[in-house]
């Protein structure tokens, strides 16, 4: 239901929404810069560490369709609301965890909670935007909050450990969480698929969920135990069975949590596979550019964290300048064009040495990579969003965050292994106990695949976007005129 109409400001709307997935995105990267405090006041080994941050990719991107289609079918406030609660209340028990299990197992409670969140924040925005400049508007607000929290979370979170104490990492989630809810219930209009049914497809919500989370915990595992292992060969085998029996329960459901007919529509199959293809090299250079800072160049992590405030500004400037091109360019040329000086700043990283500046060397890509993301989140969300029927809302957008969460964590995935056996390699030819500077040179020399394989990526994120849309299957949405599929 459109916000107007229950008197209520869409903008209004928009701020709060958004403010819940800024904390959302910002939980995401917010715990990188605590974890050697974290290790060291609980005491917690290296493979335990891990999953301080593991258990909330693993749960977020596990649950994002299911909560996509929660939303359309009960109501994309209440799962939004009902997120909040998740999110925040795990928040505060993260916050007083005094072992690894309580601390672990409440951080992918988190992940549930921002899985009910993201797709419910995203669907309410295209519901209460119309089609047009208005919703261009509202998701470059959207891009710029989705993009920029990830930079922030670096600087805020060096912040409050270094001034506060780890649990504040935690604990800041707590005021921000209440204050959407409550404003949330007074100002966001509910909405949801008035024409489905009530039951609820539960072999197709178990199959897919355990299946995207056996996939992403096999992702995440082959970092440590390598790709042939026996294990994470049968995580990745039992994803494969699963999503498989997945789409043979969507297509003889009479009521499917994923219509397998909505990926007949060009704009929703392109924009999504050109995301899961982009977010894939988007991940890693977040990762491992905040590596070289702190274990190259010496930053600490709050220095690290201001490090990429340039970032976030070159993302709201991205965003910005997009609003205005698509409609002039074309709602596929100007992710073209992002995604051309995104992978020209990132092969300037190959640059990178030990001694390297970050002012004259390392803040050039950055800035260029940040405007060339800037204008590509918001035309891709606009295509993936754009055409589809209403209630079909929730759907698009827990298909578009699946997407970027899977992409994610594929994308880190593999970079991290091949950076890996780069590093190996470099130190075994050395010959003898490497030097302090070698140590460096071996690390640069592993980050500089990674950084070759993320412009790689984001180039073929540019290939599909081209060979999968036509400039005809878009110009309504660079119009603002794209009217809903029947998928």
């Amino acid at each position: 239901m459109n916000a107007r109409a229950h008197g209520v400001n869409p903008w209004l709307v928009l701020v709060l929404v958004c403010f819940a997935q800024f904390m959302v995105i910002l939980d995401a990267t917010i715990v990188n810069v605590a974890l050697p405090s974290i290790q060291a006041d609980l005491g917690l080994s290296e493979s335990s560490l891990q999953w301080i941050v593991n258990a909330y990719a693993l749960l977020f991107g596990g649950f994002l369709l299911l909560g996509g289609r929660a939303g359309d079918l009960i109501g994309r406030k209440r799962v939004f609301l009902a997120g909040l609660v998740l999110f925040t209340a795990a928040s505060f028990v993260c916050g007083i965890a005094t072992g690894e299990t309580m601390l672990i197992v409440s951080r992918g409670i988190q992940g549930l909670g921002a899985a009910l969140v993201s797709p419910a924040a995203l669907s309410i925005v295209t519901t209460t935007f119309r089609e047009g400049p208005e919703r261009t508007k509202a998701l470059g607000v959207w891009a710029a909050i989705a993009v920029g929290g990830g930079a922030v979370g670096l600087v805020l979170g060096g912040f409050l450990v270094e001034t506060l104490s780890w649990p504040w990492i935690f604990f800041v989630n707590i005021p921000v969480g209440i204050a959407a809810f409550f404003f949330s219930l007074r100002f966001v209009p509910e909405s949801k698929d008035e024409h489905a049914h009530k039951s609820f497809d539960l072999a197709g919500a178990t199959t897919v969920t355990a299946g995207l989370i056996s996939l992403v915990y096999g992702i995440v595992r082959s970092a440590e135990a390598g790709w042939g292992s026996a294990e994470v060969l049968g995580f990745l085998a039992l994803a494969v069975v699963l999503l498989v029996a997945f789409v043979i329960i969507e297509s003889r459901s009479a009521e499917p949590l994923v219509r397998l007919s909505i990926f007949s529509v060009k704009t929703v199959r392109g924009a999504n596979v050109a995301m899961l293809i982009v977010a894939a090299g988007l991940f890693a250079m977040f990762f491992f550019n905040t590596l070289y800072l702190q274990r190259v160049l010496g930053f600490s992590p709050l220095e690290a964290g201001f490090a990429f405030v340039p970032f976030t500004l070159g993302v709201i400037v991205g965003a910005g300048v997009s609003q205005k091109l698509v409609p002039a360019l074309g709602a596929r040329e100007v992710p073209l064009i992002g995604l051309a000086l995104a992978c020209l700043g990132l092969l300037s990283f190959l640059r990178l040495t030990p001694d390297s500046s970050y002012v004259t060397d390392l803040l050039p890509g950055i800035l260029l990579t940040a405007v060339g993301m800037g204008l590509v989140f918001v035309p891709i969300t606009l295509i993936a969003t754009s055409g589809v029927p209403v209630d079909d809302a929730g759907l698009v957008s827990g298909l578009f965050n699946t997407s970027q969460q899977i992409g994610g964590a594929l994308g880190l995935a593999l970079l991290s292994t091949f950076a890996s056996n780069k590093t190996a390699d470099t130190l075994s030819s050395v010959g003898g106990t490497p030097t302090e500077a070698q140590q460096s040179q071996a690390l640069v020399d592993g980050f500089h695949v990674a950084w070759l394989g993320s412009a790689l990526l984001l180039g073929l994120g540019a290939v599909l976007l081209f060979a999968l849309l036509r400039r005809r299957d878009v110009v309504a949405v660079a119009e603002g005129e794209a009217q809903p599929v029947a998928a």
